[in-house]
């Protein structure tokens, strides 16, 4: 069986292409995006992998999606491996947890969907959603007490949870060691 070699997208190759298309110079898209023109040149000959922030200026800059850019070229194969440094983590400034986005940008208008780690105690408070918002959370280790509205309930490991995500909900470790989740989150159209 043939293994394919795991490589991060080459963001730079494409970014370059786009800003290229577009007669842009690099001091052009540093202007347009806020980065400087150093980092530009770092990424586009990728010598640095973009942070998602970055990524998403740019893509907003250079009007594609987040998901264009990490795509690059298509190519005619149906096997896609993302790992590593192309998946973004969004940590919680004060450090309770951090959520892996584990869904690609593209399908971000219908479903999302992340692993969600909390330290012991640790809190993830959400808002409302869309309406008609359903989240889904499948505990892998740990335990969780959810609140959402005025409804509460433990989530043990191996345990899936699935609750309105349209009103303000609260995701609590309540165990002495990190609890590690998948939370699939359906869009309320």
């Amino acid at each position: 069986m043939n293994q394919k070699t795991l490589t991060p997208p080459a963001v730079g190759k494409t970014i370059n292409r786009l800003r290229k298309e577009k007669q842009l110079t690099l001091d052009q898209l540093a202007s347009l995006c806020g980065v400087s023109k150093s980092m530009l040149s770092q990424i586009e000959r990728n010598e640095t992998n973009p942070t998602l922030a970055i990524v998403w200026r740019l893509a907003d800059a250079l009007d594609q999606t987040i998901d264009d850019l990490i795509r690059g070229e298509e190519s005619n194969s149906s096997l896609t491996i993302t790992g590593g440094s192309s998946i973004p983590i969004l940590h919680d400034p004060d450090g309770q947890y951090s959520l892996t986005v584990l869904g690609p940008a593209d399908m971000v208008n219908d479903i999302e969907w992340y692993e969600l780690k909390l330290t012991p105690s640790g809190k993830l408070h959400s808002d409302s959603h869309a309406p008609r918002t359903v989240e889904h959370l499948t505990v892998l280790e740990g335990e969780v007490e959810l609140v959402t509205g005025d409804e509460k309930g433990i989530v043990k490991a191996g345990e899936t949870a699935r609750y309105r995500a349209d009103r303000p909900h609260v995701i609590s470790n309540i165990s002495n060691k990190e609890a590690r989740a998948l939370m699939v989150m359906m869009i309320g159209k």
